[in-house]
């Protein structure tokens, strides 16, 4: 008997599938949960060998709870089920530590399918999301955002960044509001496993993600705007190298 836990925050969905599955003769839905908290707590109280997980839910989202849950119960395979068909989140949710990932539109009998797999051991992609998947890994290093799978708005605005220019310029240069700049170099910087904009510019260009950047392979040679990082000692404090492109703000 394969025991279940269905994690996700529509109700609808939780009490649909508890009833497609209780004339299962092999299947059992052990519980449910409504948020990530609530899963990886139910999780630890009914140890569950397969974690329906939705990605989208309030409080800690899917992902988080994914990495959680690798942790705290590495025993439960956790398939990820969602509405959400891009290929860059399949990566994601694999990387994080999913087992398999299969679209709600999918059919009984394949929803059933991917269980039993994980449950075994293996992993299961859903066929509607398989071609996708497979030309986003084919498409390289750079294409693909790197190692981190950066998206092509933070690629752009992490390129913006190693030009020396503030939250506020790059929102000026892409027409976004700053905060939204702000919320994507936040976002970049948790995806590289970096705590400063030098540091994500450095890896970025060792990668080659950054072809635009006029600093060379070395990188930019000034401290980027918010990283409290100071300039080389004994170089032009009161103006940035000219090969930035910018002036002093003072």
């Amino acid at each position: 008997m394969i025991r279940i836990l269905i994690a996700d925050d529509h109700e609808i969905v939780r009490q649909g599938l508890a009833l497609m599955f209780e004339p299962s003769p092999d299947i059992e839905v052990a519980g449910t949960a409504a948020s990530g908290e609530e899963a990886i707590s139910r999780a630890r109280e009914l140890r569950p060998d397969v974690i329906l997980l939705d990605l989208r839910m309030p409080g800690m989202g899917g992902l988080a709870a994914l990495r959680v849950l690798g942790e705290s119960e590495p025993r439960a395979r956790v398939l990820v089920l969602t509405g959400i068909d891009g290929p860059q989140e399949v990566m994601e949710a694999v990387q994080a530590g999913a087992a398999g990932y299969v679209l709600k539109q999918t059919s009984v009998a394949l929803l059933s399918e991917a269980i039993h797999a994980v449950a075994a051991g293996h992993a299961y992609l859903d066929p509607a999301v398989t071609s996708d998947v497979l030309s986003l890994a084919r498409q390289g290093l750079h294409e693909s955002g790197g190692p981190w799978h950066l998206s092509q708005r933070e690629l752009e605005v992490l390129n913006l960044v190693a030009e020396g220019l503030s939250n506020r310029e790059v929102a000026g240069r892409l027409f976004l509001s700053e905060e939204t700049i702000r919320s994507h170099v936040k976002t970049t910087l948790r995806k590289m496993g970096k705590k400063h904009r030098l540091e994500a510019v450095l890896a970025a260009l060792q990668a080659g993600l950054l072809e635009n950047t006029q600093g060379g392979p070395g990188g930019p040679d000034f401290p980027l705007p918010g990283d409290g990082i100071r300039p080389p000692r004994g170089s032009d404090r009161s103006q940035p190298p000219s090969h930035t492109g910018i002036q002093s703000r003072k």
